[in-house]
């Protein structure tokens, strides 16, 4: 791997005004393969743990709960040592962690040891994925994050079209101990030694150079904790993420049950992946002609709208199949759409909020502080949702929740941009 990756990287966090785009290219390869290698293996690797142990899908499912909890668990302590500017050891460590973990799991013996395996491997997820490079891309170009990270998501966002046909196929091939051998050395061999390469020369610690310059007290990190600004960001995240992690595990069958057919049940999903890209590259190419506030405004409105065209989608489908093609059909696309486009681009909100309207110099700490709360939102979300159906209304009920919970999330991000709540030093 060329060690000349990094041209003219900024020192300090106040002299960048654009972003590296190779140096930006070569941490989106670190996360295509680590989304892909681990968030996407636990759905390709359960049936055959669950074969060679006896386990139950519960028993089973517990495993990636436990990965969930752990990377919530250490979000903040990962944001912290970030802030403090040791983020190339943090994401070096965290990929020769995710290694080691598919090593062990490729010879655990029984539940026990994979449990243990998942555990460690949601530790390397906290310090490998979304929350924390989007922390390492906002200490390095704080004039330019939100566009760098926006070009970051691209490769993330294939992450489930790479990897789970090439892990389908290697356990296809090899087995399953063997795949995760393979996708082991992956991390090995080439995103622990990209991160360590790119990561060279870390800007000095925002967060000491923040108090020296504003002469504010050490404690400022706590002040931001109690701020309304950070509580209203948080309560949007938090909200945000529940909606979006709900929906897409009950999506086919919620489909199948409303009777639009087994082909529409496979299609929109689908349609949703390309839809969210497309999101992303609306948020590329124009971005710069609008204010970024009235879109951080607009974006998250998307969701609820989606929700209410499927909603009236749902209730058009128990007429007739005549008034299934000429009201749901257009109902059901007008869903993906507001779906797929709103979903790409929450994420660049979503990942940019803390910096935006909190506070840029402790960004990696705050958003590590929202990862339990969202873990816990992550892993309740599609339980409620579940708990929410009924045999006569389906998944209505459960719809109409996430639908006022992403209506409560947008304003309390508005409420975060007023003047009235940003009173907190930035």
């Amino acid at each position: 791997m060329r060690t000349d990756i990094i041209t003219a990287m900024p020192t300090t966090s106040t002299t960048a005004t654009g972003h590296d785009a190779r140096w930006v290219g070569c941490l989106s390869l670190g996360q295509l393969i680590s989304w892909g290698s681990v968030f996407y293996l636990f759905a390709l690797v359960m049936v055959p743990v669950e074969q060679a142990f006896g386990l139950s899908r519960t028993q089973s499912s517990l495993a990636f709960s436990l990965a969930l909890l752990f990377e919530g668990l250490l979000a903040y302590p990962v944001g912290r040592w970030i802030d403090r500017g040791h983020e190339r050891l943090v994401m070096t460590g965290g990929s020769v962690l995710v290694a080691v973990c598919l090593c062990l799991h490729s010879v655990v013996a029984g539940p026990i040891a994979f449990y243990a395996a998942w555990a460690g491997l949601g530790a390397g997820m906290a310090a490998t994925l979304y929350t924390p490079v989007f922390a390492v891309v906002t200490r390095r170009y704080p004039n330019d994050y939100r566009r760098a990270i926006i070009t970051m998501t691209f490769l993330g966002g294939l992450a489930s079209t790479v990897f789970i046909p090439l892990i389908a196929w290697l356990m296809a091939q090899f087995g399953w101990r063997d795949a995760l051998q393979i996708l082991a050395a992956l991390h090995m061999t080439v995103v622990a030694p990209l991160h360590w390469i790119c990561l060279k020369n870390a800007p000095v610690s925002t967060v000491h150079a923040s108090t020296i310059e504003t002469g504010q007290s050490r404690d400022t990190l706590k002040d931001h904790l109690r701020s309304a600004p950070f509580l209203l960001v948080g309560a949007f995240v938090v909200l945000t993420m529940g909606v979006t992690a709900a929906l897409p595990t009950h999506m086919v069958t919620l489909l199948r049950e409303s009777g639009m057919g087994e082909h529409w049940a496979i299609a929109v999903p689908a349609a949703i992946g390309l839809a969210q890209v497309s999101g992303r590259l609306l948020l590329f190419f124009f971005e710069r002609h609008f204010n970024v506030h009235v879109a951080n405004r607009i974006i998250p409105c998307l969701m609820p709208l989606a929700l209410a065209a499927l909603l009236l989608a749902l209730a058009s489908t128990a007429s007739s199949i005549e008034a299934f093609r000429h009201i749901a059909l257009p109902l059901v696309l007008l869903f993906v759409l507001l779906w797929g486009i709103g979903n790409g681009m929450l994420t660049i909100v979503k990942g940019t909020a803390i910096a935006q309207y909190v506070s840029r110099a402790h960004a990696a700490s705050l958003n590590g502080a929202l990862g339990l709360p969202l873990a816990l939102s992550r892993a309740a979300a599609p339980l409620g949702l579940g708990w929410l159906w009924s045999a006569d209304a389906g998944y209505r009920n459960g719809l109409w929740v996430l639908l006022a919970m992403g209506v409560l999330g947008g304003m309390a991000l508005w409420m975060a941009q007023s003047d009235e709540f940003r009173s907190t030093p930035r």
